[in-house]
């Protein structure tokens, strides 16, 4: 039977719906394959699930078998598309189920940091709770301010709508504007981004990471922004320059920041960033709830199938590979 590679071990009852038709090895470490034995393995495999595994492009040439490339994510920046593309192998992703418990998690990591959820539950453990303690934990409030979503695409929409019930001004910047949007949740579009960045309490960013965006928030960023602003990443890690934002939070030159992204994950124990205490950082846990990541899995699974059967994926990244067919 063909071989399909699996790089996590996640709920196994839906993977179980590969063994009937496939020959079916799963790496059954605690975290993602490593890349050394990705490489080793997918030598004699057609199909593989990656859950965050790089697929680089000396992977898919060790791989002459190599029918479809199926990521158990939204975001394909781990795996080298042309590469794949050059090779007429077809690249699936799992777009729009993880859309809202993404959305959740940003506005948790906003409301988070306004109002010190972190710090609080730290302060308590350390047996800090007295009278008047309660100055030491002063936040911000959250309704009413200004919230400026740095791309307004589906995710960045349910985070929009997350904020008008909180009745906050929400402003965006993106490169296409979404006068639909607009008239539907009452959000502003603001052509400059450093405008944007100017007039908002709150920044969420939740863009893709392009040759464009990557560290498109940076010192001059950091520079217009007010010192009150508390900054959100949930989208990739790349779109800030951690260097910048080191810099900019050591020195108190915005408030605050919480990310669930960094450029480097896991972020190495030594980096700077986590010796700071004006700063939360998950570990990019955007749609890690049961039922989304079920979903994903399942979807992940059934495009996996339907590659090795030869038929047209449904959430292709890379379409092009079906031009000349």
């Amino acid at each position: 039977m063909p071989k399909v590679y699996v790089c996590r071990n996640w709920f196994t009852d839906i993977l179980d719906r590969i063994t009937p038709l496939h020959e079916m090895k799963v790496w059954e470490g605690e975290d993602s394959s490593p890349r050394e034995v990705l490489l080793e393995e997918i030598r004699d495999i057609e199909g593989v699930i990656s859950v965050a595994s790089p697929i680089d492009a000396e992977i898919i040439n060790a791989a002459p078998k190599l029918k479809i490339i199926s990521s158990c994510s939204v975001g394909y920046d781990h795996i080298d598309v042309a590469e794949a593309t050059r090779k007429g192998i077809p690249v699936g992703n799992t777009p729009d189920v993880l859309t809202e418990t993404t959305a959740d998690l940003t506005f948790s990591l906003l409301l988070a940091s306004a109002r010190r959820i972190v710090d609080g539950d730290i302060f308590t453990r350390q047996g800090k709770w007295r009278m008047h303690a309660h100055l030491d934990l002063l936040g911000v409030d959250v309704h009413h301010a200004t919230l400026g979503i740095v791309g307004l695409g589906k995710i960045g929409t349910h985070v929009a709508k997350r904020a008008k019930a909180f009745n906050m001004r929400v402003l965006y910047y993106d490169a296409i504007r979404k006068i639909d949007i607009e008239g539907v949740l009452g959000v502003e579009y603001i052509s400059d981004l450093h405008s944007l960045l100017s007039e908002s309490d709150f920044i969420s960013l939740n863009m893709n990471l392009t040759d464009q965006t990557r560290h498109m928030i940076g010192a001059h960023e950091f520079s217009v922004m007010k010192p009150t602003a508390i900054l959100i990443n949930a989208s990739r890690g790349g779109v800030i320059d951690q260097k910048e934002l080191y810099e900019a939070l050591k020195s108190r030159q915005i408030l605050r920041a919480a990310l669930d992204v960094t450029e480097v994950e896991p972020i190495p124990p030594d980096d700077p960033l986590l010796s700071l205490d004006n700063l939360i950082i998950t570990p990019h846990i955007g749609s890690c709830t049961i039922a989304t990541r079920r979903e994903m899995m399942g979807m992940a699974v059934d495009q996996l199938l339907a590659g090795l059967r030869g038929e047209r994926i449904p959430h292709c990244v890379n379409p092009i590979v079906y031009d000349n067919l």
